[in-house]
């Protein structure tokens, strides 16, 4: 079995050789931590002057990570990601937005990724981030047992009907729905209402997913209390379960501010968290569904061991494997090949939008160790297998 994830052949198949060459450059870049860190402060005050890098940065990492500006740019990717059994999650990645009417807009969006999933087949969930329907300040002063004054507390009657629009929509077309997680001190708000949400539409089927972080310490047993809690209110969870993105700017908020970090104090106890909190919720599969959002190949292998030893097909739809167009391909497509629910996060949005998740996601590579070495590893590896077949 662990030898499935070796072969480039499959993993790369729809990708052109200049694809393939476009990645490499990219990955090679990434890997420079510092030349990100300056290639990251260039765009934001290249874009803000508007100096005209937008179409440099479309034609190379935003291709590459992203499926285009809208919707209907996704398509084609989608349809040719579904020809390998891969399925696509549109994600409108605009962050940092802070203005009413841009939060409404963001709902908008994510309704018409939920029409676009009624359509295709191919899109079998939707997703959103909390921030992206409210201002992050509110989610603050809740989680940190701030009171709200009268403007707020109607500001987050707003935020919580945004949620609701979206959800209730998403129950009567049968689309699940998944939420980010974001910032620890910003996530019990948040927790609190897809809570609230799960209670009202995962009754008889699984609706609505949280995410948990397992780099964050607590989630496990956050988990465990959040079963017994929807064993007395009689309804099911949806869990997507990631290793978590934030981890620089929750050790310096701690270090900073002087409480506890809220991260596991290295990658191993981190890993370990992960996997027991798969276990845990394979063991509960009948009450709780599994979204597993992993580029990591020894969680991807537990998982299918752990199906295989209590019989669960490989194409229970209680269990899905999830990765981010642009990475992990050695993973997505050599577990669909074998039968496995896998869908990809598909970003889209306009280029200035979308650079901020752009800068996240090579800040995040440079930092996972192994991550992006492994990325260049497969693109040389295939890059050579075709070199060979056109001698």
């Amino acid at each position: 079995m662990e030898k499935i994830f070796d072969n480039t052949e499959v993993a790369l198949a729809l990708k052109s050789d200049s694809e393939l060459n476009r990645a490499l450059f990219l990955f090679e870049m990434i890997r420079k931590a510092p030349l990100v860190k300056i290639g990251a402060t260039v765009t934001k005050f290249a874009l803000k002057a508007h100096l005209p890098v937008e179409k440099l940065i479309r034609f190379t990492v935003f291709d590459h990570f992203c499926g285009g500006i809208n919707e209907e740019d996704c398509l084609s990717t989608i349809k040719k990601m579904h020809t390998k059994n891969v399925y696509a999650i549109l994600d409108y990645s605009a962050e940092g937005k802070e203005e009413e009417k841009q939060f409404d807009y963001a709902v908008q969006k994510t309704l018409k990724t939920l029409e676009h999933a009624k359509e295709n087949r191919a899109i079998p969930f939707v997703v959103f981030k909390p921030t992206g329907f409210g201002r992050f300040k509110i989610y603050q002063k809740l989680t940190e047992g701030a009171s709200l004054n009268e403007s707020e507390k109607r500001e987050w009657l707003v935020i919580k009907n945004r949620f609701n629009i979206v959800c209730s929509k998403a129950f009567d077309y049968g689309i699940p729905v998944l939420i980010d997680a974001e910032e620890s001190w910003m996530q019990d708000a948040a927790d609190d209402i897809v809570e609230d949400l799960m209670e009202k539409y995962n009754k008889n089927e699984v609706i609505v997913f949280n995410t948990i972080q397992a780099y964050r310490w607590n989630r496990l047993k956050y988990l465990k209390n959040l079963h017994q809690r929807a064993k007395v209110k009689k309804f099911k969870i949806g869990i997507k379960l990631v290793r978590g993105a934030y981890m620089e700017k929750e050790r310096e908020r701690a270090l900073k501010k002087g409480y506890k970090d809220p991260i596991c104090a290295n990658k191993n106890e981190t890993d370990t968290l992960f996997n027991d909190t798969l276990k845990y919720i394979v063991e509960n599969l009948k009450h709780i569904e599994l979204f597993a959002g992993t580029h990591n190949e020894e969680s991807t292998f537990l998982l299918m061991n752990i199906l295989k030893q209590k019989n669960i097909s490989e194409n229970d739809t209680r269990v899905w494997y999830g990765q981010l167009y642009g990475m992990s391909d050695h993973i997505s497509y050599n577990l669909s090949l074998i039968g496995y629910n896998v869908a990809k996060y598909l970003p889209f949005g306009p280029v200035k939008d979308v650079m901020p998740y752009l800068i996240r996601r090579a800040e995040e590579n440079t930092s996972v160790v192994g991550q992006t070495s492994r990325e260049l590893s497969i693109i040389r590896k295939e890059k050579r297998r075709r070199k060979l077949l056109k001698k």
